[in-house]
């Protein structure tokens, strides 16, 4: 093997959901520049249609899909479209997710309950489930999902989110021993404190930003390209042989002492 093609993604085609902004936009990009064709997913129709023609002005081959993901019968549809779009998919990122109510735990809705489940985790399953045995009858691909530093820590203030979160780097080591013997990978991805519009209101509050810098070794927060190197490793050939991992960018936060 090359070593110039560890992160050599032409050929592959990628499909990201919440691709229109935020880190899915900068996983659609990281990915486009190493080579790979995007299958860009989003709600939000007119940021989508931005990024898409932002990517193709870069080169890139690019098909859009306004897609709810808590819809079980639009996802149903994306995976179909996505793949008939160029006859495969070599690596799926499952990035949509909402943050969901904050506060504690015992305060949380049944209805809360549903979507954030319902975005954050059953549109993941449901995604997988759809392309997987695809992937395997292609020899095999990658499945990425975006858990969170919320998932590895407790948490207060978004208990919710990070139930969620925790239960999508399970799902990754899941689908890791079933997939496995197909040549399918499942990684997960825990970002920490990221630039990005998810993250606006924190990086507002001066208070909280101090406490959080200063229980970060790197003492900074992170950027979105930071976490999309992460993605085209679990999609390249640099990351052939890592599986049901999850792969934390956090500065360091999850394991300081806030000294």
């Amino acid at each position: 093997m090359s070593m110039h093609k560890l992160f050599d993604l032409q050929g592959q085609v990628v499909l990201v959901t919440g691709a229109a902004q935020g880190l899915g936009r900068a996983i659609a990009e990281a990915c486009a520049t190493h080579g790979a064709q995007l299958v860009l997913a989003d709600r939000e129709e007119t940021t989508l249609a931005d990024t898409a023609r932002a990517l193709q002005g870069q080169g890139a081959a690019v098909l859009a899909l306004t897609v709810d993901v808590a819809d079980p019968a639009a996802l149903q549809r994306l995976s179909d479209q996505a793949w008939d779009w160029r006859g495969r998919i070599d690596t799926l990122v499952c990035n949509a997710g909402i943050q969901g109510p904050a506060g504690p735990l015992a305060d949380i809705t049944d209805d809360d309950w549903q979507r954030v489940m319902d975005i954050n985790l059953r549109s993941a399953v449901r995604l997988c489930n759809a392309l997987a045995p695809r992937m395997a009858g292609q020899g095999g691909g990658s499945l990425v999902l975006m858990a969170s530093l919320a998932a590895l820590r407790g948490n207060r203030s978004i208990g919710l989110y990070g139930l969620s979160k925790a239960a999508l780097a399970q799902l990754a080591r899941n689908l890791a021993v079933e997939w496995g013997p197909h040549n399918l990978r499942a990684n997960a991805i825990a970002p920490g404190l990221i630039r990005t519009p998810l993250a606006d209101g924190l990086l507002a509050n001066d208070a909280f930003m101090a406490r959080r810098l200063q229980a970060t070794p790197l003492r900074r927060i992170g950027e979105p390209h930071e976490v999309a190197g992460l993605a085209v490793l679990l999609a390249s050939r640099a990351g052939a042989f890592i599986t049901g991992q999850t792969l934390v960018a956090d500065g360091g936060t999850l394991i300081s002492d806030g000294s």
